[in-house]
């Protein structure tokens, strides 16, 4: 095995009977956890109008994150550039690597609908289910924004308009400089205290072949891809970012792929802390927001139906669950699968005790297996 670091993605969810104010101590108490068990980075989501989801304010998270925290680097996965402008996320950045120092990660995606008129995107190949390399790549879920979802809400309350999406690179141009200190207009630099010079560690973060992966690639910047949103269009993701790659920030491509996972003290105890996922992400894609994470009892009362269990299946069939050692196998074939350089684990469990468990077991069992990947008698 060939070790790499591992990380993790936190939504901040809202376990049913708790609030968000409880979910969000809760993150803090798990970045505390996260760092002692050695993870190499603390990265929070960005979600809004959700009532099981309390990550909708990243930015604020990621700074009591940082002070609760001293060695591990804490970031954005992702700063979605269509809610919110590149000035904006600039200074709020520069800020947090200001206060807390150069171990601060901005992570960028593209959201937002195109220009009334533009080209549409092309349509996932329809295609089956298939394995590569050991890892189950479903076929791609075919995602829509109805009319009358949160996801529609949730735009038109942020005020995005048609055309947002399209001015990523031009936003991702200005952060670049105004961290750099080198954006001028007419003719003259102007800064954005405090974003000039701040060591931010600026990332972009994909699910498809498209803009961003290309955008990563062309930059030479550091790539985050999801098989945990995403698994059907992972390998296309990675694929494309290395096919546009270009020494730019870094010399070689790097890249980092999201993973769901639940770690038990055994394989039965793992199950039984898996179940509401299903609905608890049927939520999400139907539309009605992220429901409260369910406890077991809840979610064996109310099963999904067939239709429900089939719009979700590519997600619980690619969650790793298990004990330490079979997840730890089930990552490994992961990081194979798609070259990955860094690996970004994301659990959600209902009872929080479980959840920094699961994230301790792990990390305990990736330790045991880099110390046994390091030959005898090598410099550490």
């Amino acid at each position: 095995m060939t070790a790499v670091p591992l990380s993790i993605l936190d939504l901040v969810p809202v376990s049913a009977g708790s609030s968000a104010a409880q979910a969000l101590h809760r993150t803090i108490d798990l970045a505390q956890h996260a760092e002692r068990a050695g993870y190499a980075r603390y990265w929070l989501a960005e979600h809004h109008l959700n009532p099981g989801v309390a990550g909708s304010a990243p930015n604020i998270v990621i700074g009591a994150v940082a002070a609760a925290t001293s060695t591990i680097r804490v970031g954005s996965a992702a700063t979605l550039v269509g809610n919110v402008r590149g000035l904006q996320i600039a200074e709020t950045f520069g800020t947090l690597a200001a206060l807390y120092g150069p171990r601060i990660d901005l992570g960028l995606g593209r959201s937002g609908a195109p220009a009334p008129g533009a080209p549409k995107p092309p349509s996932l190949a329809p295609r089956e289910d298939e394995v590569v390399d050991g890892l189950l790549i479903p076929a791609p879920f075919d995602f829509r924004i109805a009319p009358r979802s949160r996801f529609a809400l949730q735009g038109e309350l942020l005020g995005r308009v048609p055309g947002d999406v399209d001015r990523f690179e031009g936003e991702l141009e200005l952060i670049r400089a105004l961290f750099a200190g080198t954006w001028s207009h007419d003719g003259a630099v102007v800064e954005a205290p405090p974003a000039a010079g701040t060591p931010v560690e600026l990332w972009i973060h994909g699910s498809t072949g498209g803009a961003s992966a290309r955008a990563a690639g062309t930059l030479g910047l550091p790539y985050g891809a999801n098989y945990h949103t995403s698994p059907g269009t992972v390998l296309a993701s990675v694929q494309a970012y290395r096919d546009a790659f270009r020494p730019g920030v870094l010399d070689a491509p790097h890249v980092i792929v999201s993973a769901d996972v639940v770690v038990g003290r055994d394989a039965a105890e793992a199950s039984e802390l898996a179940l509401g996922h299903g609905q608890w992400v049927h939520s999400i894609r139907s539309g009605v927001g992220a429901i409260e994470y369910p406890t077991p009892d809840w979610a064996r009362e109310h099963p999904l139906d067939d239709a429900a269990a089939a719009s979700v299946a590519d997600r619980i069939a690619t969650r790793f669950v298990g004990d330490a050692g079979t997840v730890a196998d089930q990552l490994e074939t992961l990081r194979r699968a798609t070259g990955a350089d860094e690996l970004l684990v994301t659990t959600i469990t209902h009872d929080h005790d479980a959840r920094v468990r699961s994230y301790e077991l792990l990390a305990a069992e990736w330790a045991r297996r880099a110390e046994r990947s390091v030959p005898v008698g090598a410099v550490r």
